[in-house]
């Protein structure tokens, strides 16, 4: 998503331009290119997918809503595991219209999760619960903090269900380095992601997130908190930025790249 103004042929064309060895997906692209179309694009790059995004959404009261939920994250499973990556990141859902009621809703979380869990290890794919910022608590995802989305994934074999950590989300949070260490002690840091923090925000939000290295955050303290719980894992840098998608894409990937070897590696 930091480039989707490219297609995934210019996409896997700029990765191995520019000697970056995997890439994180995200559901409509892949649907746009096909599924299967897009899984062979990248095995036969030798490209690794990192993750596919997103599942989620499951805060709906209404039985039928809940059941297409769940239905739609059984495919995005299957998805992840014809796509050859391990982790299906999860955007969890917002409070349902007229509802209140934030601890309801990450109770429905849990109980999504606790059907889902065993269909994922069964085809090889871990559920991360990725903490949203608490600006979309209400429309996006109640859980807000990696302490409460290991409450949650903790009900939970490892292997079924883990975390995301994202420094866009959880940099202003001091309890945030204690509780990636509780996750790596878990094994359960399943991804960790890289977005600076940049004000003012755009209307709306969503596409806030700043270029490395333009914005508040100290990307080596946050890897550094990584890699001390023991995730040597990949690390994606997730942007949505209507300035960025204005630009050239192999231009903002080869930025992208150096920003990581400049404020991260």
């Amino acid at each position: 998503m930091t480039v989707k103004q490219l297609s995934m042929p210019e996409l896997v064309d700029a990765c191995l331009e520019l000697g970056v060895p995997g890439v994180g997906l995200w559901r409509a692209p892949v649907e746009s290119y096909g599924l299967e179309e897009t899984a062979k694009l990248v095995r036969d790059a030798g490209l690794a997918v990192t993750t596919l995004c997103r599942g989620g959404f499951f805060t709906a009261i209404d039985p039928a809503e809940r059941a297409e939920a769940l239905a739609d994250n059984r495919r995005a499973i299957d998805e992840a595991a014809t796509l050859g990556t391990d982790t299906l990141v999860l955007v969890s859902g917002g409070l349902p219209e007229g509802s209140k009621d934030l601890h309801g809703a990450r109770e429905r979380i849990a109980d999504a999760l606790g059907e889902l869990g065993p269909y994922a290890a069964a085809n090889g794919v871990r559920l991360a619960i990725e903490p949203l910022h608490p600006m979309y608590a209400s429309d996006r995802c109640v859980v807000s903090t990696l302490t409460q989305a290991l409450d949650l994934a903790e009900r939970f074999p490892a292997n079924q269900v883990g975390v995301a950590v994202d420094t866009y989300h959880i940099w202003w949070d001091d309890q945030a380095p204690a509780q990636i260490a509780r996750a790596g002690a878990g094994d359960r840091i399943h991804t960790f992601q890289l977005a600076d923090w940049t004000t003012p925000l755009p209307e709306g939000v969503l596409n806030g997130r700043g270029q490395i290295g333009d914005g508040a955050i100290d990307m080596r303290e946050w890897k550094a908190y990584v890699e001390a719980a023991g995730y040597t894992g990949p690390i994606e840098v997730e942007l949505f930025n209507d300035g960025l998608w204005a630009r050239d894409g192999r231009e903002v990937l080869a930025e992208t790249a150096a920003r990581f070897v400049e404020h991260a590696a």
